[in-house]
Parts: structure tokens; sequence; C-alpha cells
């Protein structure tokens, strides 16, 4: 049978990757939403008088990239999210515990993807019944 739960100095060791992970969201976001800004302000195709002065292949592609924007932002706010709660999860003691089977995730599972909740194998078998 394995461990149950990881020694304080992996979790400190987890808790580091996960800050650093989440600065590099928060980079990322702020990346993105200064790009959205200087995507929707100013641009020709937003402003009622240039109608008819902007090809409307133009006007789609800058609606296009505009909706990729959003979509990577509400991405990364979700991944933040479950950042934060891996965190949350190393503080109470139930990180890197499946979920299902309530062994030990491996490390480099935990290391790779600190937000997951299932170990392989359980989440394999939750693909196979959906």
């Amino acid at each position: 049978m394995a461990q149950k739960k990881y020694s304080k100095s992996k979790l400190k060791l987890f808790k580091k990757s996960i800050e650093e992970k989440l600065s590099e969201v928060e980079h990322d976001l702020w990346d993105i939403k200064e790009n959205l800004d200087k995507n929707t302000s100013g641009t020709a195709s937003l402003s009622q008088e240039s109608v008819y002065s902007v090809h409307m292949a133009d006007a789609g592609t800058d609606s296009y990239e505009r909706e990729k924007g959003y979509h990577f932002m509400n991405r990364e706010t979700d991944y933040y999210k479950h950042l934060t709660k891996a965190i949350e999860r190393i503080e109470d003691g139930t990180f890197g515990i499946c979920g299902i089977c309530k062994e030990l995730i491996p490390e480099e599972r935990m290391l790779e993807v600190p937000n997951a909740t299932k170990c392989v194998s359980c989440k394999e078998n939750e693909k196979l019944v959906i």
C-alpha cells in the first residue's frame, strides 16, 4: 500500500512550483488583457462612422481575434483558480491524494499537473465511462 501523504518538504516543493506557475499565469493574463484593450480601443471596425469604410472580412478577423483573446483569458483564469485550489489542498493536507482511489498520485504527475485530483489510471477509467 502506498503512503497516504507527501512529506512537508515535498509539499513545500510543490507549493513553490505552483506559486511560480501562478506568477506565470498572472503575467499571461496581464498580456492578454493588454492585448484585448489595445485591440478593442481605437479599432476602426468598432466605430459607427466607419462601418462602410472597413472591409467585412477585416471586421470579421478583428471580431475573431477579440473572441480568441477572451477565450484565452477564460482558460487562463480557470487554470489560475485550479492552481489556487491546489495550494488550498496543500494547506488542508489533501494535495496529491486521488479523489477516487485515495492513493497517492505520483510525484512526477503532481509536478507536471499540480492541479490534478486523480491518478492517471482513475482519470483514464473516467474517460472510458464517459
